[in-house]
């Protein structure tokens, strides 16, 4: 889709902190962090809603949600790694993972879509 920001940044012609990437999916840091370390992983393939995913690629995309919350939690030292699906500024598939403390419950807001 030409006038996507996540499209832009998956095809590289938008900068981003990227922290993971493949021939699907690009995990970044998020301009309007909500916490540190939040970030954003979106599929280069353009899908407007989570539920229109092709199942191959919906499956994928949790795999790599797992992984990269497992890296997240040891990297950052976090006790869990929050997600967030919203997606309604943004026409395009993407999930927040914000690594937390269990001290930090009710200090950051809710995650807001970028």
């Amino acid at each position: 889709m030409d006038e996507c920001v996540f499209c832009k940044i998956a095809a590289g012609e938008i900068p981003a902190n990227k922290i993971y990437e493949d021939e699907n999916f690009v995990a970044f840091f998020d301009i309007a962090p909500v916490a540190p370390n939040h970030i954003l992983l979106i599929p280069k393939e353009h899908h407007r809603w989570f539920y229109d995913l092709p199942e191959a690629l919906y499956i994928d995309m949790f795999q790599v949600v797992k992984r990269l919350s497992q890296e997240m939690k040891e990297k950052y030292d976090a006790d869990y790694v929050r997600l967030g699906i919203v997606g309604t500024d943004v026409s395009h598939v993407h999930i927040h993972l914000i690594p937390l403390k269990i001290e930090d419950k009710g200090k950051y807001e809710r995650v807001k879509d970028v």
